[in-house]
């Protein structure tokens, strides 16, 4: 494993031909890359590589992205208006639908959704279908590295067959093949260009060529011996939250029967300056990754006949989390002497995350849907989300209502899924019935609450 301090290409510096080209052009800021994938990872890459003098193109089958981005008009939050406002003022920066122009860059980067199937089976669709558009403007020389989360072997058995099918090009020779997986947190005070980047090539060379054009970006480049390394890395990453996350839900469910308050003994536990991480509980999991990564995992580890039962317990517990919350709201409507049928539940927060307007994998949608099961009518409130967006399995329907003292009274209890920092929890606090406090977002109102609040 070698970092940042190495120097670049020292697999390659002596390798002749498209690697010296790809070096040189690295070294003087020439190299074209282009990013297939404008969403939450590759938007913020354009941005560094962008920053660090390169050309990039960027590519998107939605053509509204491609027009914002022509605007300069901000379509993720997170990011702030400054990086939409820069692209579209660079001449280093195009934005495009257009595969073709993918054709003139030494490097691609592969930045597309990796979902889950109906049966919770990984969906490689969009990184298959990516491979086969790149295997039309394939040449010697380039480089393409795959950033969406998935399962060790998916870059060198899925992708690159894909990619150089029919095209006589040889990986690790005619073209370089490499894996880096994203590390985005939206919301997080950091950005792309100062997360380390890990870096696996299916050879050394494409191995050394990513890093160093990712060095050129980043701050700090971690390269390992193999691209299923970066890729079981990122698995692992993301199976530790996973798998932490259920522990603290577990212990929710255990505590609150035994009538002690989980948040203050996460507090107090995590005085504790080692041997101790503090995680929290919440209404069930959110975001592209945790939701999803370890099912990537498990599904390759039956493909070789290895048990997972601890990652799949912790996805038990993780996916009860919604059914749990739902049942306690409705006791706690039931202890005030309200049916579920026909109550008015007001919910806060539908992006899965606060601070942040992404809804990908909410638990909040599968709240509304559980909810109004029972009978129960749902309208949500988000300072970051208007319009409730279509996701892959939740159409709600609904808009953000504005808060006010009379509406919020209107309801018979509000539901807190998401701490978004901008809510007014003080309007909440004085006008609610009933709250049903599941981030532990009124804590600073518990006292005046009383028993108007129930975590959950």
């Amino acid at each position: 494993m070698t970092s940042s301090a190495t120097p670049p290409l020292a697999a390659a510096a002596a390798v002749a031909g498209p690697v010296r080209d790809f070096a040189d052009a690295v070294e003087s800021r020439t190299l074209h890359v282009g990013v297939v994938g404008l969403g939450y990872v590759g938007l913020p890459l354009v941005g560094a590589l962008e920053a660090a003098g390169f050309t990039v193109t960027g590519f998107d089958v939605d053509t509204t992205k491609v027009a914002a981005l022509e605007r300069g008009e901000n379509y993720l939050e997170h990011l702030g208006d400054e990086l939409f406002a820069t692209l579209a003022a660079s001449d280093r920066f195009a934005a495009t639908s257009d595969a073709g122009d993918l054709a003139p860059c030494d490097a691609i980067v592969i930045c597309v959704p990796t979902p889950l199937g109906a049966h919770h089976e990984p969906d490689l669709s969009y990184v298959l279908g990516t491979a086969r558009t790149l295997n039309g403007v394939l040449r010697p020389g380039q480089l393409v590295v795959l950033e969406s989360t998935t399962y060790p072997g998916t870059t060198r058995d899925e992708l690159t067959p894909v990619l150089v099918e029919g095209t006589g090009l040889v990986p690790g020779r005619d073209v370089f093949v490499a894996y880096s997986p994203e590390r985005e947190d939206p919301g997080r005070d950091a950005d792309t260009r100062t997360i380390p980047k890990l870096v696996g090539g299916l050879d050394p060379v494409s191995g050394a060529l990513a890093a160093a054009m990712y060095r050129a970006a980043v701050a700090s480049v971690v390269e390992v011996e193999s691209a299923e390394i970066a890729e079981a890395a990122k698995l692992l990453e993301n199976v530790f939250r996973a798998v932490n996350i259920a522990l603290v839900n577990e212990m929710k469910l255990v505590l609150d029967a035994l009538g002690i308050d989980v948040w203050k003994v996460v507090e107090a536990a995590a005085t504790k300056p080692f041997g101790f991480m503090p995680f929290y509980p919440g209404p069930g999991l959110g975001g592209h990754c945790i939701p999803i990564d370890p099912f990537y995992l498990t599904w390759k580890a039956r493909e070789v006949g290895q048990p997972t039962q601890f990652i799949e317990l912790a996805g038990l517990v993780n996916t009860a989390m919604p059914r749990y919350v739902v049942d306690r709201l409705i006791r706690a409507l039931n202890d005030r002497g309200r049916a579920a049928r026909g109550s008015r539940v007001l919910l806060i927060g539908l992006a899965y995350k606060a601070g942040v307007s992404d809804t990908r994998e909410s638990p909040s949608f599968e709240l509304i849907e559980l909810l109004r099961e029972r009978g129960v009518e749902v309208d949500y409130h988000d300072p970051h989300v208007p319009i409730a967006p279509r996701v892959r399995r939740h159409d709600v329907g609904l808009a953000s209502v504005e808060l006010t003292a009379d509406l919020v009274a209107s309801y018979d209890a509000v539901l807190i899924a998401t701490a978004h920092p901008d809510v007014d929890y003080e309007l909440l606090a004085s006008a609610s019935r009933l709250i049903v406090d599941t981030r532990n977002a009124m804590a600073a109102h518990a006292a005046a609450l009383g028993e108007r609040l129930v975590k959950a």
